[in-house]
């Protein structure tokens, strides 16, 4: 049997809505800054609800070449940029030394090629067009980005896409964090990316009447619902040893995985669900709840996410809860649906590495059913030693990562 290796981050890139690197994108969360606004990628017209958390002044003909731009979705293009990101900031080369040959890459996306389907289905309805355009198919399939990643990289090793709605980044990071850790592969390229800001997908989400129509206020009394967000974050996994023997700089050691399914209701989150993937989290990272400082919530703001997922951790970490910090970053960036825990990961992150605590922007009153510490509206300095991201996914697919300060 294999030995076991610990499993630390040493790269991360981002494209969000609060800014197109991971360094920009940390510095608006601690910040407070909030990216969410009245939809521009698209007219308004007959909108219930026409905000939203938009990634701004991406120019893809400054990241890629013209003739190249063609093959890629929105959401791939957020993907590959995120990932150069990542890869240079972690120092591998993985086409010169070789290491390509046994990474991994794995990209959760929660609609894919969502752009290129929405045009598609214009042409093909509205304009009574029956000529669509040839790449549509590679363009629109969920493993677009993660096939795209493995072809600039040159990377060779098992690789696929996770689709399992809000939890489709930390499934795939928790996938790829198994594989590194049992040593099937060196490292791996993870994260999620979506692009889902179109016409039909923000109808869909209004027949739901789960969306606000102001501003996202996770865990507030005066929560009204979500907002979409869209977006990517992409991170390099490897081993401890591997990077210390490289020398490294690590970010965080990404220590445990927990995952669950409510098997209850397609839409309403379990209470029992999202406290067996907190509790299974703690379980694999071999920490105790009282080691836990903080947990980036995946606080959507509807009525129904909020007071379950603050249950939750009440059940998990019963006395313990009342010292924790707990924040949604949603309250800034929005819900990017698939690429929802890469991004709060970047958070999570960040607070870990520079103790700084990012906070649940627009707060105003609190809610009894809400009654944690929820960081309202400004970012808390404090040294913290382990953390959690919770993803709590429609269809009740649970995926909590677990993560320790940089050892």
């Amino acid at each position: 049997m294999r030995p076991l290796h610990r499993v630390v981050i040493t790269g991360m890139g981002a494209v969000t809505p609060l800014g197109h690197t991971a360094t920009d994108t940390w510095a608006a969360l601690r910040e407070g800054r909030v990216a969410i606004g009245p939809i521009e990628n698209f007219p308004r017209e007959g909108l219930r609800y026409g905000i939203a958390a938009e990634v701004h002044g991406f120019d893809p003909l400054k990241h890629f070449d013209e003739k190249k731009l063609i093959q890629y979705d929105r959401f791939a293009q957020f993907a590959l940029v995120a990932a150069r990101e990542a890869i240079a900031q972690s120092g591998i080369d993985f086409k010169a030394d070789g290491r390509g040959e046994n990474t991994a890459v794995i990209i959760g996306t929660g609609v894919g090629g969502e752009t290129t389907h929405d045009e598609a289905s214009k042409r093909l309805y509205g304009d009574n067009n029956p000529r669509l355009h040839p790449l549509t198919i590679v363009r629109l399939i969920t493993n677009a980005a993660t096939s795209h990643v493995c072809i600039e990289h040159g990377l060779n090793g098992p690789a696929f896409a996770t689709s399992s709605a809000c939890a489709s980044a930390n499934h795939a990071l928790a996938q790829a964090f198994a594989m590194v850790r049992s040593g099937m592969v060196e490292a791996a390229v993870a994260g999620g990316s979506e692009a889902c800001i179109t016409l039909g997908v923000v109808r869909a989400w209004e027949a739901m009447r789960v969306m606000a129509d102001d501003t996202c206020r996770p865990f507030s009394k005066q929560r009204r619902g979500m907002v979409l967000g869209e977006g990517a974050a992409v991170f390099v996994l490897e081993t401890l040893e591997s990077a210390q023997r490289r020398g490294a700089t690590i970010l965080a050691e990404l220590a445990g995985a927990g995952m669950s399914a409510d098997a209850s209701d397609i839409v309403f989150p379990s209470q029992n669900g999202a406290a067996r993937a907190i509790s299974r989290a703690l379980v694999d990272a071999e920490l105790a709840p009282e080691g836990i400082d903080y947990i980036n919530a995946h606080g959507t703001a509807t009525p129904a996410n909020d007071p379950t997922e603050t249950k939750a951790i009440r059940q998990v970490f019963g006395a313990h809860a009342d010292q924790l910090m707990v924040s949604s970053t949603k309250s800034m960036h929005g819900h990017a649906l698939g690429a929802a825990g890469a991004i709060e990961l970047v958070a999570t992150i960040g607070a870990l590495r520079d103790g700084v605590v990012p906070p649940t922007m627009n707060f105003v009153d609190p809610d009894p059913e809400c009654d944690l510490d929820y960081v309202p509206n400004a970012a808390r300095e404090r040294p913290l030693r382990a953390a959690l991201s919770n993803s709590l996914a429609f269809g009740g697919l649970n995926a909590v990562l677990a993560l320790r300060r940089a050892p």
